[in-house]
């Protein structure tokens, strides 16, 4: 047995470790780092290349089919390496057959809708990947830290008695549940995946955005001020998790601290996906089949 063969037989990657379990519901009993010494850099590099290569002759499969579509959810706080690792996993698929969004603050047309009218537009089509950077979640996340985001929203009835509400949060999120209910009857498989990033490690990568010229582009203010809340993001991430983590559409919670394991985990997360879904290229024919044997016999006869 090689070297290649020694690290690809080490490696065994279980989803059940990262998936969210009410029973282990707070987000401090959740590592944001890798502590498998199994998994070093040279391991995970070499299993994420054949991970890829899987990822993608399904994604060839899915859009061969046009049956099923698969909506992947990136959520994380600033700094966790959402940016990159879209970037890394989703480099070597076919760009026809995917599409990426990224939710930032909304704009004045997308307020005057309801709050899921962006995201709806960004659905993916049938046989297509689309990866939503932040989502919809935000609004039971940032627009319940930020108060002033929900009064631009215009809702009838509006008071700050709303935004302290919790019932006016558990419904969000049972409307989120219900909308996810929905994709999936409609064969939109939906994978959700937060990236658990450590206080300490968002401070490091805060200050090389900071100080390195390269990064400086990443760095805004907003990101230091939003560090004023950081445990009442763990208290609401928790309550969300418990909340919307269904049988359809659970959470998983991947350590970030270590940006080459998350890459690692996203994309055996999105293979484990694909393959749970029944993806067959299209069999052919009938009178297609007929026109194949046409077109081939006029090929192999043609004069030159």
């Amino acid at each position: 047995m090689n070297n290649n063969d020694d690290i690809k037989s080490t490696i065994s990657f279980n989803k059940e470790d990262f998936l969210f379990n009410i029973k282990r519901n707070k987000l401090s009993l959740y590592s944001t780092k890798n502590n498998d010494a199994d998994f070093n850099k040279e391991h995970l590099s070499m299993h994420f290349e054949e991970t890829t290569k899987k990822m993608q002759e399904l994604q060839s499969k899915l859009y061969a089919q046009a049956e099923y579509a698969l909506l992947v959810v990136i959520q994380g706080l600033d700094a966790s390496g959402k940016d990159g690792a879209i970037k890394r996993v989703m480099s070597n698929i076919n760009p026809q057959g995917f599409t990426v969004s990224y939710f930032k603050s909304p704009t004045e047309e997308e307020l005057a809708h309801d709050y899921m009218w962006r995201c709806i537009k960004a659905l993916p089509k049938r046989g297509c990947i689309a990866l939503f950077n932040r989502s919809y979640y935000e609004e039971v996340l940032y627009v319940r830290v930020h108060e002033n985001i929900l009064k631009k929203q215009n809702l009838p009835g509006f008071s700050s008695a709303l935004h302290k509400s919790n019932k006016f949060w558990n419904t969000r999120m049972d409307d989120i549940n219900n909308f996810e209910k929905y994709l999936k009857n409609n064969g939109i498989e939906v994978l959700k995946i937060f990236l658990n990033i450590s206080k300490a490690e968002q401070k490091n990568r805060f200050l090389k955005r900071i100080n390195i010229p390269e990064k400086n582009y990443k760095f805004a203010l907003s990101d230091i001020q939003d560090r004023k809340y950081w445990d009442f993001y763990m208290g609401i991430y928790e309550d969300m998790f418990r909340r919307t983590s269904t049988k359809q559409a659970p959470w998983y919670i991947v350590p970030a601290d270590d940006k080459v394991f998350v890459r690692y985990v996203v994309t055996n997360l999105i293979v484990d996906k694909l393959n749970m879904l029944p993806l067959n290229y299209p069999v052919i024919s009938g009178k297609k089949k007929e026109q194949l044997d046409e077109a081939r016999h006029m090929l192999e006869n043609e004069k030159e």
